[in-house]
This record gives structure tokens, C-alpha cells and sequence, in this order.
């Protein structure tokens, strides 16, 4: 049994665990091509095994109730390839409205998509903003760590484009599913003629329409030759620490003046 997974509750005992200030957080993943080395569930198993470390870790203290992930997202930029699985911008829209009405009907009143997949990201915001209109609750978009194509970090070798199979993601899954990887096929897919624009480029202020066969026949857009699992494990605990001071903050968030 996984700790405060809202699932393995029954109606009567969900109904009274749950109060206005309880988060309800839905881990958000996808299905898509991640080079010859990564398995297409690469953006489901981190977003999933990360929610579940932090709620495991701060779920009590918190108030944070878990839903099953969902693994079908909006992927399209990878749709070039097999492998990848993914539903339109409007499917996964009516996905997330019919998912929120029913949390709407439990007495919480905190709903935070936990993000793992930086395709999602600009539809959870529209979701999250007309969910919050039509349903009132309190409605959250989360990264475990932002993307590199919305501004975050990226290892400076990889000139800050290491968005997708690449060093990051490489490490987390050599440290959480190792028998997934296969490092014999990993290799470097760095679109280093973009280190010449200064504006338009990943996390760059000009964002621009992509697939990420445009960068390469691998569909990697990163290093991925460099990872390490040690790496990996650093940065799966730096993710939760983080994750349990945002999660602190949703728990208690309120924008009314005081």
C-alpha cells in the first residue's frame, strides 16, 4: 500500500480525511520517444517516483493526498516517432476539467499538478486558471525542477538546451530505474549553432515551435553521454527537498489581502 494514495481509500474514509486545506496532487507524466537509450516512460516514472517520495516524506505534515499519475499527455512534439502516445491539446484540457469536478466533489480544496513532462507545461497553467474559475478550488503547475525551455537551469555544457534525454533526465533515471538505461546508446545531441541567439532559444525570452526531430535523428536534445547515477540520486534529493518547501507553501497559500 502506497502512503496517502487517495485510491486505496474507501468513498466514507476518503471523505473524512480529506478537509479544505487538504492538497490533492496529481503527478502528471507522458508517453514519448527519449532517444535510443531511455524508455518512452521516462517523464511518467520520474514524475510519478518523485510525487511519491515527497508525499511519503511530507504528505503528514502537509495534508498531501496522492492520485495515480497520468501517463497520456500532450507529446506532439515527438510525434514523429513510435513510441510516443499522446492526446490533443483539447482531449487532455477535458481530461483535466473532468478530473478536477470530481476532486471538486471531496472536501478538498487544493489540487496541484506536479509536472513532469515540460510539453504539459503551458496547458496545465490555462487548465489550472479556467479550473480555479469554474470549479473554485485552489489550483497548482509544479516542476519538480523547472525545464530548461522555461528558464531553469541546465548543465552549462550543454549550454543551457539540455531539455529532453539529456544529462538531467539520463541521471534521474540511471538512479531510479538503472535497468531502463542503456548508456551504450547515449550520446551527445547538442544544437550548439542556437548558443549564437540571444533572445530566441530555449529559456530564452523569444520561445519558438519545435519537434524534436529537427534537432537530430536521435530525438535527444542534450548530453546524455555524461550521466552518472550518483548524479542522479543528488539531484532526486535536491527535487524533494524542494518539492516539500513549494508543497509547504501550496498548503497554505491564500492571495486575499490580510
Amino acid at each position: 500500500m502506497t502512503a496517502r494514495l487517495l485510491t486505496e481509500l474507501t468513498a466514507p474514509a476518503l471523505t473524512a480525511a480529506l478537509g479544505p486545506d487538504s492538497v490533492i496532487v496529481l503527478p502528471t507524466g507522458a508517453l514519448e520517444q527519449h532517444g535510443p537509450h531511455l524508455p518512452v516512460a521516462t517523464d511518467l516514472i520520474t514524475a510519478q517516483t518523485l510525487a511519491e517520495l515527497a508525499v511519503e516524506q511530507f504528505g503528514d505534515e502537509l495534508d498531501l493526498w496522492l492520485l495515480p499519475p497520468l501517463a497520456y499527455t500532450k507529446s506532439n512534439e515527438h510525434a514523429w516517432s513510435s513510441g510516443t502516445f499522446w492526446l490533443s491539446a483539447a482531449t487532455l484540457t477535458a481530461v483535466l476539467f473532468d478530473i478536477a469536478r470530481c476532486v471538486a466533489k471531496t472536501p478538498a480544496r487544493r489540487l496541484a499538478f506536479l509536472n513532469g513532462h515540460g510539453g504539459n507545461s503551458a496547458l496545465l497553467q490555462v487548465a489550472a486558471r479556467d479550473i480555479r474559475l469554474e470549479t473554485g478550488l485552489r489550483t497548482f503547475t509544479m516542476h519538480p525542477a523547472l525545464p530548461a525551455d522555461h528558464g531553469g537551469e541546465s548543465p552549462a555544457d550543454e549550454l543551457g538546451m539540455g531539455v529532453h534525454g539529456g544529462l538531467e533526465e539520463t541521471s534521474l533515471m540511471l538512479h531510479l530505474r538503472p535497468e531502463l538505461v542503456d548508456m551504450s546508446q547515449a550520446e551527445r545531441w547538442v544544437p550548439e549553432h542556437l548558443d549564437e541567439y540571444k533572445h530566441v532559444r530555449f529559456g530564452g525570452t523569444v520561445s519558438f515551435g519545435w519537434t524534436s526531430d529537427e534537432f537530430g535523428p536521435a530525438g535527444v536534445i542534450g548530453d546524455a553521454s555524461q550521466a552518472t547515477a550518483a548524479r542522479g540520486e543528488e539531484r532526486t534529493k535536491a527535487m524533494v527537498a524542494y518539492l516539500g518547501e513549494a508543497f509547504a507553501e501550496v498548503a497554505r497559500f491564500d492571495p486575499a489581502p490580510r
